[in-house]
């Protein structure tokens, strides 16, 4: 009798983990890419480690080149940041595919404002990209280097305006047809939050002619991706800034079929002897 109590608390037992544990799946699964995301980001500052869960911890390429390879890597840079005075909000969070990229403001060794990629495989994250910039309080526009709209609309417009980023990187950005600028960016409205450039395509232009008088013009080389998720689309690019190589991150916010508003970040990328990991920035 004794045996056949043991034996049907032992089987209980084992149904009630296998019960949890189910439910704990279904609640991951119900859970979208970018929720994830956003609650991995945001342990950061609140220090709860469930939301590591969501890294494959076999496989996590980093691309910040001031990190180690892997979760080690990443758990060694939690550990270094200063306690109780790290903050971590997420301004913009979107979904394209098997990536999710975010609009973050940071405060850990000062405020700075960054994006960051994440790629998932088979439902974990497995990379990593991000580009980080100071927080510069007073702008050329007025504006912040964060502020403005985060609704999405238009997911249906999607593919479409990936498209007119990616042209207009290659045509303007990467100089190909830099006369065609006014096709893609709107000469009515144009909400510039880049700290040293005024509203404008007035502004935009000033603002690379003085680069170009003072004999450090702004260069993009290569456009590495987009991404993007209705309205919202970020492109990722390097070239050269203040004599630089750098990584430049610019977030497009487009309707009707223009470019309205820009958001990036343009952060230097170290020399190799001071990378640690091999993965590259893009």
């Amino acid at each position: 009798m004794k045996r056949y109590v043991l034996g049907m608390f032992v089987v209980f037992s084992l149904l009630a983990y296998a019960d949890s544990s189910l439910v704990a799946h279904k609640e991951l699964d119900m859970k979208t890419k970018k929720e994830r995301v956003v609650e991995l980001l945001s342990s950061i500052e609140s220090g709860e480690n469930k939301p590591v869960g969501y890294i494959n911890p076999n496989k996590y390429i980093q691309h910040n080149l001031s990190i180690g390879d892997g979760l080690e890597g990443f758990g060694e840079v939690i550990k270094q940041l200063p306690k109780d005075s790290t903050k971590v909000e997420v301004l913009r969070a979107f979904e394209d595919g098997d990536f999710v990229f975010t609009h973050t403001k940071y405060n850990f060794f000062g405020e700075k404002i960054g994006f960051d990629i994440f790629r998932f495989e088979d439902g974990k994250i497995v990379e990593h990209w991000d580009n980080l910039q100071e927080i510069v309080e007073k702008t050329a526009s007025g504006r912040t280097q964060f502020d403005g709209t985060t609704v999405v609309v238009d997911v249906d417009k999607t593919a479409s305006n990936k498209l007119l980023v990616k042209n207009f990187v290659d045509d303007v950005l990467l100089g190909k047809n830099p006369q065609k600028i006014t096709k893609y960016i709107s000469t009515k409205t144009y909400m510039q939050h880049n700290p040293y450039v005024q509203d404008g395509l007035d502004g935009l232009s000033r603002a690379l002619e003085e680069l170009e008088k003072a004999g450090m013009p702004l260069v993009y080389e290569k456009n590495h991706m987009v991404l993007g998720e209705g309205n919202f689309v970020l492109a990722v690019s390097e070239g050269i800034f203040m004599k630089n190589h750098v990584a430049f991150y610019d977030l497009f916010r487009v309707e009707d079929g223009k470019i309205v508003e820009h958001w990036d970040t343009i952060e230097k990328i170290p020399p190799k002897e001071e990378h640690k990991n091999s993965n590259g920035k893009f």
